[in-house]
């Protein structure tokens, strides 16, 4: 009888999603809402929904429309959402091969496929035709451009190519040329240097975290730099090369016109410090000075942001 069971069981436990369906059965609701908000990122969500908050204040022509300004950023933050869910969809495979990502709803069983499937398409598709109608056709393209550059172009590179950082940068770098475009529902040189901004910052940012977790990316098969180049040589020079050309891109918004002196000078601090440890982690090479570049970017973005916003 007890052979019986145990065979059982291990039948269940090796079937095609046993685990995962025993486990979201056993979910109370509170716990399946927070798994679904899991999927969704919402720290990156935030992030993102700062810069195109910042990209829609900066192009607002006169007064700021409140109402408009609400729509669009519920429209982005709905759209970052279900992008985020279905690219945990489509590498839920792979997180579970990684140590960082094994405890998310997929790969734990919290949620079903199926689920995060239906959920972050009709995020995504919500998302589209909210922005669309109730903010601007322009704005709905670009965030178009996002869902195919991301979930088509940089999702199933990341296993074949180091390019796939690259390639990601482009839809990475949306979000205030969108919030941009939602103000004024046209595309200006102040919109392209927000974008340019976004795009050289991610470089840094997304190697420091390559560097820090490159054996998970290693043990799933995704080619990220410091996995391919493990002694770190070359990733250490993308991240002071990137940060390099990063530092006057970020004085543009003074010399346009769109922001300050106060922002000039705040902007020349901040870029300072972050070049700085960029440079520190270069020649380090260590998991810890990754860690703290990581820090230094994330602090980094929204402080030079609020900055141009507030001294416009």
């Amino acid at each position: 009888m007890k052979s019986e069971i145990l065979i059982k069981s291990v039948a269940i436990e090796l079937s095609p999603g046993g685990v995962s369906q025993s486990r979201g059965a056993e979910l109370s609701l509170r716990d399946k809402l927070l798994a679904y908000l899991d999927l969704t990122k919402p720290r990156i969500t935030f992030l993102i929904v700062l810069t195109s908050a910042a990209g829609f204040c900066l192009g607002a022509k006169g007064g700021l429309d409140y109402l408009r300004f609400t729509h669009a950023m519920l429209g982005i933050a709905l759209l970052s959402s279900g992008l985020a869910t279905l690219n945990q969809y489509m590498e839920r495979e792979l997180d579970g091969l990684m140590r960082r990502t094994m405890l998310r709803p997929l790969p734990s069983g919290k949620l079903a496929p199926s689920e995060a499937l239906i959920f972050g398409a009709g995020l995504t598709v919500v998302a589209e035709v909210y922005l669309a109608l109730l903010v601007n056709p322009l704005t709905a393209l670009l965030g178009l451009t996002v869902v195919v550059g991301y979930l088509f172009m940089y999702t199933p590179l990341k296993t074949r190519t180091t390019l796939s950082t690259a390639i990601g940068a482009f839809p990475g770098a949306m979000p205030p040329l969108m919030g941009w475009t939602a103000a004024s529902g046209e595309m200006t040189a102040g919109a392209w240097v927000l974008f340019a901004i976004l795009f050289l910052w991610q470089f840094p940012h997304f190697l420091a975290i390559a560097w820090m977790y490159r054996e998970d990316y290693k043990r799933a098969g995704i080619v990220m730099l410091p996995v391919v180049e493990p002694e770190g040589r070359i990733t250490g020079q993308q991240i002071v090369a990137f940060t390099l050309m990063l530092l006057p891109v970020s004085l543009l918004p003074t010399l346009i016109g769109i922001s300050g002196k106060l922002y000039f000078y705040g902007a020349t601090v901040l870029g300072a410090l972050f070049l700085f440890s960029s440079i520190t982690a270069a020649l380090s090479k260590s998991r810890q000075q990754a860690r703290r570049l990581l820090l230094a970017s994330v602090l980094y973005l929204p402080l030079l942001f609020g900055l141009m916003v507030l001294n416009q």
